[in-house]
């Protein structure tokens, strides 16, 4: 008897393609709760009944008609398919298995952080992997599709999608072969429709003031002199300036001596008993000597009002947002956590678009273009997030970008400094609730860290 059941997911899963593809081959029925009202990611995935039947809260998530529940993507796939997808031997089982793993391993890492020079490289190392592979065979076990064919694709969808290019996936012409024939068997079309490869790169430019500012002024300091008696280099943690004079007369890590009298200068003599010391003169703090004149204006300016301070607090804490993003796998944890805590009220969902597409010539200009919009904006990122992509290549490209505003209305009106690129893209308000808004969010912020064409906000520093 066929499996039936419902899936839980969010539109676009790649991940639940799996299982979907899978019920195309084996004839499980499966309906798809993906989209309010009956399905909302972030909130139905986190009440209580979804919780009790699972823990994780994580989606996609099966529960059969006969109240048999199953989570994780490979196993749900796995649950549907029948016993040929599976391997019908011992061995064919373990080749199966292996590139499913194989998949989740070596395919995704890479792909998620696809603008590093370190995770391109291991794309075509993965590629070169299933090229030698694919040689002599049409699928990857047996002469049919497999579980193993269905986990690839779909790992692979989103790289032949976006940045597979004709002239990167040109070597491995033995994947494409084998992507295409996949992708053209009715049991994939029916769940992942048309396909259009890449045709070209999307261009990313990672600039994501990540790294913390270093403070204006640190000093080499007695207590760090104590294990490290020269001045560190290229040290990742502490930022290091030459001590100012003031810190140069004092003591150096033992007591101070005294040094002789000058010629014709007479000796102190030390206070008579009975007699108070002579009552010593309170030096006030000098200036610091290395301030050069565009610091010492900087200082003298007057702190500027905080422009969202007539805002009310929000529970949502962006700060913790960016650390998951920039330190954990964004699919599975940053944007689950971004969408259980992100305030509607507090804060709003922005879609972007560069106004004269015509005028972009050469890329790396368009590049310069976002990079010197983050930097003029660098005082909004503790109240802004934002994913800015640059699509195309020279004289035929486009620029487009997801936002996250403190607020409801858009900030860069607050404060004259933020204007200056703003009025150069259109602007559309985006429904946290919609379908529409999920995807692309989802679609823009799997870009980075690491892979982004721009990010402003980063990690706080």
């Amino acid at each position: 008897m066929a499996v039936s059941g419902t899936l839980y997911t969010y539109p676009e899963n790649w991940r639940a393609f799996k299982a979907l593809i899978a019920a195309q081959y084996s004839g499980a029925r499966l309906r798809v709760h993906s989209a309010p009202p009956l399905f909302r990611f972030g909130h139905t995935n986190r009440s209580a009944p979804f919780l009790k039947k699972f823990p994780l809260g994580k989606v996609p998530a099966f529960e059969g008609d006969d109240g048999f529940c199953v989570f994780e993507s490979n196993a749900i796939a796995y649950y549907v398919s029948t016993e040929e997808l599976r391997g019908s031997t011992p061995e064919a089982a373990a080749a199966v298995l292996q590139w499913v793993n194989f998949a989740d391993s070596d395919v995704v890492p890479p792909a998620s952080t696809w603008a590093t020079e370190v995770a391109k490289e291991e794309v075509r190392r993965v590629l070169g992997v299933l090229d030698g592979h694919l040689r002599t065979r049409t699928f990857l076990v047996g002469e049919r599709v497999s579980l193993a064919d269905i986990s690839l694709v779909c790992a692979l969808l989103w790289l032949y999608k976006q940045v597979l290019d004709p002239a990167f996936r040109g070597p491995f012409g033995n994947v494409t072969r084998w992507f295409l024939t996949c992708l053209n068997q009715p049991q994939f079309k029916a769940v992942l429709g048309e396909v259009q490869l890449c045709q070209r790169m999307a261009l990313f430019d990672a600039i994501f003031f990540v790294v913390p500012k270093p403070p204006k002024r640190q000093f080499w300091g007695r207590f760090l002199g104590r294990f490290w008696p020269e001045k560190p280099q290229n040290c990742p943690v502490f930022f290091f300036r030459e001590q100012p004079r003031s810190l140069r007369r004092g003591r150096r890590g033992g007591r101070r001596r005294r040094s002789p009298p000058r010629k014709g200068e007479k000796e102190k003599e030390p206070p008579r008993k009975g007699e108070k010391p002579p009552r010593r003169e309170e030096r006030r703090p000098e200036p610091e000597q290395d301030l050069d004149e565009c610091e010492q204006v900087l200082a003298a300016e007057p702190k500027a009002k905080d422009p969202f301070a007539h805002l009310p607090k929000s529970p949502f804490i962006l700060d913790e947002f960016k650390r998951k993003y920039s330190n954990e796998d964004t699919l599975g944890v940053a944007l689950p956590h971004f969408w259980e805590h992100f305030d509607r009220q507090g804060w709003s969902l922005w879609y972007c678009q560069y106004r004269y597409p015509e005028e972009l010539s050469q890329t790396f200009m368009s590049c310069n273009l976002i990079t010197g919009m983050f930097q003029r904006l660098d005082k909004l990122r503790k109240n802004a997030f934002a994913s800015v992509v640059l699509f195309g290549k020279d004289h035929d490209s486009s620029i487009s970008g997801v936002w996250v505003l403190r607020g409801q209305e858009l900030a860069f009106t607050l404060c004259p400094d933020w204007q200056v690129d703003y009025e150069s893209y259109t602007w559309r308000k985006l429904d946290p609730d919609s379908a529409e808004c999920r995807t692309l969010v989802t679609e823009y912020f799997l870009r980075g860290p690491g892979s982004a064409p721009g990010v402003l906000g980063g990690v706080p520093g």
